[in-house]
């Protein structure tokens, strides 16, 4: 593989080659662990920590339709970023297939020079409606989230009656070579901790990559507690426990997760542990949200203007500058567990995964 020239080096000695892109911030979920909006969320939340005293929950405001970026506007900057080294593009959201004709704008990207992974991250919902035209304008992978695989579990943490349709995008992202097809499970203390041997299972019989990700302070209703995340190392104590898990090696220094296989090699594990186990050091991203504004982690507390610099007549070159000025920026690493820390204004679902 031939990596160009990195033009995107933060103040660290990083150099940034994933871009994230969100194209809505809106989503047909309601999860625990972004938008927990339902009535069985807010019984969680108060049988469990009816004595803490929580920070005002996120004002939950859609951004108007003038505010967020067109395809060109995310063409252009991804276009731009990818002449500055970026090699990754995954579409994200809110939830990115309720952004309409989407189709469009990965033919669009698909179509620069330069992009060497075009993915997406989908809750499965409207994925069997418009996989099959996703992977024909262009989609190389895409990842579901499927934090349960009990029913009415799955719609106590998503606020939506739909499993069903989510274990059909997984079998039909396969069908259509999207590969690998990865899954990601949030796991949260007290609620669907008690299926992590069946989520592995589950992995295992349909040959997908699953991740196990620790509950994270991203949730609009600020209620979240370390005591709720279900730290990596148990995870991984209670798979081993289970199956013959043989370590994988991985070349990407900037992996999230770490990854291990089954001893029949047709399936395959990743635990993401931010909380317990950060990996700021080796972080190479940066997000663009659906308004327009660069963050350089997921848990920024300041966000730069590049919609403003987009909508004027600011030159490619300019706008160029602008970036690796941005990325200079980049914090050394997330504060969650110290006692410093301070929860984003804005949640998941506004952000970008």
């Amino acid at each position: 593989m031939k990596h160009r020239t990195p033009l995107l080096i933060d103040s660290h000695g990083r150099i940034l080659r994933d871009l994230r892109v969100s194209v809505t911030d809106r989503c047909n979920f309601r999860c625990l662990y972004c938008l927990p909006e339902t009535e069985a969320a807010a019984n969680f939340y108060r049988d469990r920590w009816a004595t803490v005293v929580h920070s005002t929950p996120i004002a939950r405001q859609w951004k108007p339709k003038s505010k967020i970026l067109t395809f060109e506007e995310i063409e252009r900057v991804v276009r731009l970023a990818v002449g500055l080294g970026i090699q990754k593009v995954r579409l994200t959201g809110g939830e990115p297939l309720l952004r309409q004709e989407l189709a469009i704008l990965v033919e669009r990207l698909a179509a620069i020079p330069g992009i060497e992974d075009l993915a997406t991250t989908s809750n499965g919902f409207l994925f069997p409606k418009k996989g099959k035209a996703l992977r024909d304008a262009g989609l190389r992978r895409i990842t579901f989230s499927c934090d349960s695989l009990d029913r009415a579990n799955f719609q106590k943490m998503t606020g939506r009656d739909g499993l069903h349709e989510v274990l059909e995008s997984i079998r039909l992202a396969q069908e259509l070579g999207l590969n690998p097809v990865k899954v990601n499970a949030v796991v949260i203390k007290g609620i669907n901790d008690h299926e992590i041997e069946s989520l592995a299972e589950f992995a295992q019989r349909e040959s997908l990559s699953l991740r196990f990700i620790e509950f994270m302070p991203l949730d609009s209703g600020r209620a979240w507690l370390k005591e709720m995340v279900v730290p990596g190392r148990e995870i991984l104590r209670r798979l081993q426990t289970r199956f013959d898990l043989r370590p994988v090696q991985s070349k990407n220094d900037s992996e999230t997760a770490k990854r291990w296989t089954f001893a029949d090699g047709r399936a395959e594990i990743g635990i993401i542990a931010p909380v317990s186990e950060p990996f700021c050091g080796h972080c190479n991203r940066i997000r663009l949200t659906a308004d327009g504004q660069i963050r350089t982690c997921l848990f920024s507390l300041t966000e730069h203007d590049l919609r403003s610099r987009l909508r004027s007549d600011a030159s490619d070159e300019a706008i160029q500058e602008y970036l690796k000025t941005v990325v200079l920026q980049k914090e050394d690493r997330h504060h969650i567990g110290e006692p410093d820390f301070v929860q984003p204004q804005r949640s998941m679902s506004c952000i970008g995964g």
